[in-house]
């Protein structure tokens, strides 16, 4: 309870000394943590999606900017008061909507520590904790994806980004061996490169080919066939001018490229491999599904997630390149105040300079885990969406349409309408939340299962709730008629 006198003497008082008064009392942050605690304890039973009052709720941060400094405890109790029940509760075991991950404890409270640590990772001299622990992390990832021992990796926001470097790091090494340097003389008349891709890419490939200057019109797209995997005997011929980028967990079906026949044919013809992995990659740390991604190592360069699969905090996504160099030359930058390290300079192998410390509680889920928690982790994903593809398939009404070898599951009723009516029951009576999506030009309902937290008995809820649904939307069209 935050006291009258309290706030009066907080509000007499200068802004920095105020400031230095919270940071070193700690309150605030105790404060803090144990809304944080309330929050956590609750998430796993709550409704995944927040309440009718609490999206009503939302209009207490509707107010003019203060004119003056008010206490830091009334800050943080209005977030906690109004904001933590308008959050979806995706740290939950029944959150199938998006691809999100939950968050791994150690690696959550790693980014508290790191939170007040507050470093900025752009160079070792900014941050030798960070620096030190990029280098490590890079070589964990390097032996848990079976990579070449070179490989690059650079800590980026997510695989958005990861991919957009991955992609920039091909078009320098593969201008730079047709006579052309980009940094210095540009795109305009620059040699043309082709973009070879499936035509189920995810949209954050095409949106990197636009942002890096290719074109959406130049690419040359690839068929799938009924799970979404390229067709390898579609696939043009490749030559040295070529990036082909291939996908390590469709986002529907969750299926694998054939990878080991892809990247031969796109070695023998000097073409740069860029494999999307966002979620899927990590399969590759799973002995039960490494069969998926046989001759992944032998890309170019690859793009991951830390907050999907893994489970790490918000955000975290990795680009892993074998090509060093080009990667670096493709993010290039230079300064005469900037400070070379003898060990490892972040900001060389991403686009930004200032980036918050996501290493900290990626470094710290990595060594929570280790590779038999890793693998047990990932396995029960999967073995959650076999259960819940099963289960589904047993209730009439319920076509489950994708081979489950990963994590996920799209399923569909009997027409478009139905399918999209049972999609928002299901996420209006909040047991669990699932989105909508498009296969072979149906609707469908797509489920993603990437939480360490989801028990079998989270699934057969949500199945439950599917039931139910299916009931209630046939009951309301039969009244209708």
């Amino acid at each position: 309870m935050i006291h009258e006198n309290d706030n009066m003497n907080m509000q007499t008082k200068p802004i920095q000394d105020r400031m230095f008064h919270e940071m070193k009392e700690g309150g605030i942050l105790e404060m803090s943590q144990g809304y944080a605690r309330d929050y956590l304890a609750r998430v796993f039973d709550r409704e995944v999606f927040p309440t009718v009052e609490a999206l009503r709720d939302l209009r207490h941060f509707d107010e003019e900017l203060p004119l003056e400094p008010c206490d830091a405890r009334e800050v943080i109790d209005q977030l906690h008061q109004y904001g933590s029940p308008a959050t979806v509760a995706q740290v939950g075991g029944r959150y199938f909507g998006f691809v999100n991950g939950s968050v791994v404890p150690a690696g959550l409270a790693a980014k508290n520590l790191s939170l007040a640590w507050d470093q900025n990772t752009a160079m070792q001299v900014l941050s030798p904790i960070c620096a030190k622990l990029e280098a490590v992390v890079e070589g964990w990832l390097t032996g848990l994806f079976e990579l070449p021992q070179h490989t690059a990796a650079g800590f980026v926001s997510g695989t958005s980004m990861a991919t957009f470097c991955g992609l920039a790091a091909a078009r320098y090494r593969l201008l730079e061996k047709l006579g052309w340097d980009i940094n210095e003389r540009g795109l305009f008349d620059a040699p043309k490169l082709r973009i070879v891709t499936s035509e189920q890419a995810h949209s954050t490939v095409v949106k990197a080919i636009g942002l890096l200057g290719f074109g959406k019109d130049n690419v040359e797209w690839v068929d799938v066939d009924e799970q979404g995997r390229m067709l390898p005997g579609q696939v043009p011929v490749l030559d040295e001018r070529t990036i082909l980028i291939l996908q390590a967990g469709n986002v529907n079906s969750g299926s694998f490229e054939d990878f080991d026949s892809l990247c031969d044919q796109a070695q023998e013809a000097g073409a740069w491999v860029h494999i999307d992995g966002a979620f899927g990659l990590w399969a590759r740390a799973v002995n039960n599904l490494k069969y998926l991604t046989k001759g992944m190592e032998k890309a170019s360069s690859w793009s991951v997630d830390g907050h999907k699969t893994l489970n790490t905090p918000y955000d975290s996504g990795i680009v892993l390149c074998e090509d060093r160099e080009a990667l670096v030359a493709a993010l290039h930058m230079s300064g005469s105040y900037l400070v070379r390290g003898d060990e490892r300079d972040g900001m060389f192998f991403t686009p930004e300079m200032s980036r918050r410390s996501r290493i900290v509680e990626l470094w710290a889920t990595l060594k929570y885990l280790g590779k038999s928690g890793i693998d047990q982790m990932i396995y029960n994903m999967h073995l959650r969406a076999q259960q819940f593809a099963k289960e589904l398939a047993g209730f009439e009404g319920f076509t489950v349409l994708n081979d489950v070898v990963f994590n996920q599951v799209i399923v569909r009723c009997e027409t478009d309408d139905l399918t999209e009516a049972v999609t928002r029951s299901v996420q209006e009576m909040r047991m669990c939340w699932v989105g909508g999506s498009s296969w072979e030009g149906a609707k469908v309902t797509r489920i993603s299962v990437c939480s360490w937290a989801t028990t079998e008995r989270d699934v057969s809820d949500s199945v439950n709730s599917f039931r139910e649904a299916l009931d209630q939307v046939k009951g309301r069209m039969a009244t209708l008629k």
